[in-house]
Order: structure tokens, then sequence, then C-alpha cells
């Protein structure tokens, strides 16, 4: 469905635009004609990467920015009125993601901040924009960035894993749904690597061998939608392809196999793990 919203032109929106991947596939949509509208928090940032995404920019193509807190629901709705002024909506990419510490049973405030932003960001993408795209009847794509740590939900992390474990399941739903409309749209769960962001970036200013740059990830990403894949997940220079599949294969196996929950970090599993890793 990607070559066909891109061909008919329109607009991409991009949450969470102001820098890394977001800001990168800001800029290849641009590049392939499309206006664009930016959107993030981060007002001063914003503005910064709307005048790169701007030179990047082919023909026609407009760029607006439009600082946008995802996680309420008006702001998001103001997000959409823009974009729809501007011209028929081509791709919603939800990609706007923060993270904090959380325990399971402490800092409830990052919880829900998490689940604000990481989780009803989406979903208030979702609802403020596909109605309107549905009633286009265009072709058009829908973009929801997720984790892999929503799918093997390692330890350390619980509000992070359970707001992308969330992001996985609505852009399923979503995609049942769009499919049963009859929609000329199609979803797309995007799960990046190991990334090289400014996020990142705070905590190892060099950017380690194993990462994945902004721009090879997206650019692997658009490659696999315009194939058509639902569930993109992209590698790095430490986890090939392989390697995902047998992690998340273990990660399912927990509950066909009833083993402990996360026994991938059990100690009474560790050869098993072990054995089963080696097979990759």
């Amino acid at each position: 469905m990607y070559q066909e919203a891109i061909k008919r032109g329109g607009v991409a929106v991009v949450t969470g635009a102001a820098n890394g991947v977001g800001k990168v596939a800001a800029q290849r949509f641009a590049e392939a004609g499309l206006s664009v509208v930016l959107a993030d928090r981060d007002a001063d940032a914003l503005a910064v990467a709307e005048t790169s995404v701007r030179a990047a920019a082919a023909g026609t193509a407009q760029v607006v920015a439009v600082p946008t807190d995802v996680g309420n629901l008006e702001s998001v709705a103001n997000l959409a009125d823009t974009a729809f002024d501007m011209g028929e909506v081509a791709v919603l990419m939800n990609n706007a993601g923060i993270a904090r510490p959380t325990g399971s049973w402490d800092n409830l405030d990052n919880w829900r901040q998490l689940i604000d932003v990481n989780l009803f960001g989406v979903i208030h993408g979702v609802h403020t924009f596909v109605p309107r795209m549905i009633e286009a009847a265009r072709p058009a794509v829908v973009i929801n960035t997720g984790s892999k740590q929503g799918i093997t939900t390692p330890p350390g992390s619980p509000g992070y894993n359970v707001t992308k474990a969330g992001v996985k399941v609505v852009t399923e739903m979503l995609a049942n749904d769009l499919r049963e409309a009859g929609a000329p749209i199609s979803a797309h769960l995007f799960v990046p690597g190991f990334t090289y962001t400014n996020m990142i970036a705070r905590f190892m200013p060099e950017k380690p061998a194993g990462a994945w740059t902004p721009e090879q990830t997206v650019d692997h990403f658009l490659a696999r939608m315009a194939a058509g894949d639902f569930y993109i997940l992209c590698p790095d220079n430490d986890v090939s392809p392989e390697r995902d599949r047998a992690l998340i294969a273990w990660a399912v196996g927990d509950i066909t196999e009833n083993r402990p929950a996360l026994s991938r970090w059990h100690p009474d599993y560790a050869d098993a793990f072990a054995e089963h890793e080696a097979g990759t």
C-alpha cells in the first residue's frame, strides 16, 4: 500500500520527529514528494528538524512543524486538523516515545508518563486520524513504532515494556479492523533494533559498534514496508534477523512449553536457552 500512497501524494505526519528515526523518516517522506507535518513536544529541536526536512523536500512539498503533546488528545486533534488542512493524509507515523525508569511496584508517576506518551500517544493518533483517512478512501499507511522489548519483555523496564506490548496489540487490531472495513489503508508495526539516537547518546557519547544509525534503520523499515510486511523487525550490527526470530520463539515457548515467566533469564533454564541460542 505504501507505494500507492506515495504515488498519489499527499501529507505525511510523523510524531517524535525532532530527532532520531522520526526525523529521518520525515526526511525520507519529504524526499519522496510528500508534504510533511513534524510533531514533537520539544519545540526548539522541532524547529531545527523542520529546517533540515525542508531542505530535503522535493518539488512543491510543504514542511510544517507543530509542537504536540501526543499524550494530550486535544493537542493531537489540533495536529490532525493542521495536517488535513494541508491535504489528504497518506502516511501517519505514530513514533513519539519516551523512556523512564520503573519497577513492578514503584515509580508510579513514571508508569503514568510512559502510558500517556508511548501507548495513548498511539491511540490518540489512531482515533484522531484514521476515521478521516478511511473517509478519504485513498491509499494510505499507518505506522506505529513498537519495540523488541514489547515482544520479549526483558526484565528491568516493566513500564516501558508494557507500553510497547500495548502498541503491538493496538497495531495488530488496527490492521485487522482496516482489513475488515475494506479500507485501502495498511497498518505496520515498526520495531527498531539497537539504533544510535539522541536518547542513547546521553549515555554513550560515541556510537557503539553494534548500533545502527537512524538512516540504516529507517531505510530498512521503508524497504520492508514497501514489500508489504506488517511486522518489521529491524536488525542491527549485533542482532541478525535469525537471532531475532530465535529470541521471539523462545519467549513464545514460555507459554506453549509452560515454562516460568521470562525463563530466558531464569537460572534453571540457562543451559536450555544457551543451547537454543546456539542453534541460531
